[in-house]
């Protein structure tokens, strides 16, 4: 692990924050790093507001698709309300088809076959329309590059609004409205929402025609929430806006199906982390395992008993998703070595059985020992289909798109994306996907990076930094939990392995005359030796509290350790 000490921001502007805001130097310094560098901007980050939401109508196009929809409405057309299968997408439809149902009655919605359709608008779900009469469909969390499937369905005179937030190709398609912050010629002030959160801002532009105000949209933001959550995209402006009232909505009131998922968890207050780990992994294991339609009835359900009974059936999906998970992800490490690819600079693996609901989270683990962009492949149809993952700082979609020319089709994030391709054209493309990636890397991308905020001692974790620390929430990109390093360690005498590999490690910790801190390494047990015989060494770690009986603790969750000399 590389450890990396973020800048330390100008001494004046520390000065100047701290004694504005009554805090710690090295705590000014980590809202400086945030881009919270005056009284008012570090106000609006303490206390997030409602009222920090953009105008919906800033953004290109709200205009034509509010009108569109109007217009289907008074002349009672039939609605298709029409996203992807994953976490985002099937929020999304749920949040705008359960707000319009609420208004009119002639909405339907659509989520294609994660394998019989693929990613994206789907002809299929074209031909569904004209077959049931339906006149409009409202795109969420794709369409931006589906020049052809809009032209389509123009044919068919059913017109398209679509809701991306996926990078614009250089033409955009044909469809009556396109609502993406990432468009060029969009001035919208804020261009890192999820899909979700441009089905939230059509169904604020609908509210506002409505005279609703935003309050009256606050229940459709543990939707929202959970999305940004599972889309990894970053949590700042509107984004955290939305997370903060969105978690709120989920420990409050959430809706019967959000309240199903969670039902059993013994947390009583979850944080975004647990979104990402305990109500997105479900919600995505529909589509995965079965189909996406489970996971918009679940979050579109009012009858909690019934709400339950998804629940559990999705919970079966996840079950059956976390095997499939562990069978695939020992097969592809296989391939690996029987291929001695151990060296390359990228991971391309195949397999025509693998199940295709599970390949992104599989290139996720194969990155875990093999620190590199990963490719992970499968048969769909008679053509070869992949989820791509990659590493801090090295820009994924960029390195397909240079290699576009041996592709079928592909689209995504910097960090992750899809695509196809036809079988002959497999290894070629493999061979140019590992030159690409071996010219365009940098040598210390290729190692896993622990990014610290900043250096300080025991005596500086007190109850007032950790009040302060929670307000930092909800933590996530370009807002992660702070990582603190320090150094002249010892452990007290308890160190110890714990699991049945003895791959955790358990320490409790104290620096010159400090009180002692426990601390947790999960994945650290190969470093017991580091922290016995009295060695000083350095930590970097996360400050958290620890429940145990009724009594909260802090304890230190720990990222990594070394010894004292480095």
């Amino acid at each position: 692990m590389r450890w990396t000490i973020k800048q330390k921001p100008s001494e004046n502007k520390i000065k100047h924050l701290a004694q504005a805001l009554n805090v710690e130097d090295f705590v000014a310094a980590l809202l400086i790093q945030r881009g919270i560098e005056t009284f008012e901007d570090a106000k609006n980050f303490f206390r997030p507001s409602l009222e920090h939401l953009h105008d919906p109508y800033l953004m290109k196009d709200m205009d034509k698709a509010v009108a569109r929809i109007e217009q289907a409405i008074e002349n009672q057309e039939n609605i298709l309300v029409f996203g992807d299968y994953d976490v985002d997408g099937t929020t999304a439809v749920s949040l705008v088809s359960s707000y319009l149902k609420s208004h009119y009655s002639h909405i339907t919605t659509y989520i294609p076959d994660r394998y019989d359709e693929g990613y994206g608008i789907s002809y299929k779900g074209i031909d569904y329309a004209d077959d049931n009469g339906i006149s409009l469909i409202i795109a969420l969390d794709c369409g931006i590059k589906s020049i052809d499937h809009i032209a389509y369905a123009k044919a068919k005179n059913i017109d398209f609004i679509i809701c991306d937030h996926h990078r614009p190709g250089e033409f955009l398609p044909d469809a009556v409205a396109i609502l993406d912050p990432k468009r060029e010629d969009c001035s919208y002030p804020y261009d890192e929402l999820c899909g979700c959160g441009v089905g939230f801002k059509l169904i604020q532009a609908l509210g506002q025609n409505r005279n609703e105000t935003i309050q009256d949209l606050v229940p459709y933001l543990d939707l929202v929430a959970t999305a940004i959550a599972a889309d990894i995209v970053p949590i700042t402006g509107e984004n955290r806006v939305l997370a903060y009232f969105g978690l709120k909505v989920i420990n409050g009131e959430p809706r019967p199906g959000i309240k199903a998922l969670v039902h059993q968890v013994k947390k009583k207050v979850l944080d975004i982390t647990d979104v990402v780990f305990i109500i997105s992994p479900r919600i995505n294991a529909a589509g995965r395992i079965k189909h996406g339609n489970h996971a918009v009835e679940l979050l579109t359900e009012f009858d909690f008993e019934q709400a339950q009974q998804f629940a559990s059936e999705i919970e079966q999906y996840n079950a059956d998703r976390k095997d499939l998970d562990k069978k695939i992800t020992k097969e592809a490490f296989q391939q690996i070595l029987e291929n001695k690819e151990e060296e390359r600079y990228s991971t391309v693996v195949f397999q025509e059985d693998w199940h295709k609901g599970v390949i992104g989270i599989v290139a996720s683990r194969l990155i875990e020992t093999y620190y590199r962009p990963t490719l992970v492949f499968t048969k769909s149809g008679d053509k070869y289909a992949a989820s791509a993952r990659s590493v801090k700082g090295f820009d994924v979609y960029n390195a397909l798109d240079a290699c576009a020319e041996h592709l079928e089709q592909f689209g995504g994030h910097m960090y992750a994306a899809g695509m196809t391709l036809k079988a002959e054209n497999y290894p070629a493309f493999k061979e140019a996907f590992e030159k690409q990636v071996s010219a365009t890397i940098l040598p210390e991308m290729r190692t896993p990076e622990i990014e610290i905020d900043a250096k300080i001692n025991f005596s500086d974790i007190t109850p007032k930094l950790i009040r302060i620390l929670k307000q930092f929430e909800p933590f996530g990109p370009q807002n992660m939990t702070p990582v603190f390093m320090t150094s002249d360690i010892k452990d007290t005498g308890y160190a110890k392995t714990l699991g049945a590999e003895e791959e955790h490690l358990r320490l409790f910790v104290k620096q010159s005359n400090s009180d002692g801190i426990a601390a947790i390494g999960f994945g650290l047990g190969k470093k017991l030796n580091i922290a016995q015989n009295q060695n000083l060494f350095q930590l970097a770690y996360t400050i958290a509290e620890n429940e145990w009986n009724g009594t909260i603790s802090t304890q230190l969750m720990l990222k990594d350790i070394r010894t004292n000399d480095n």
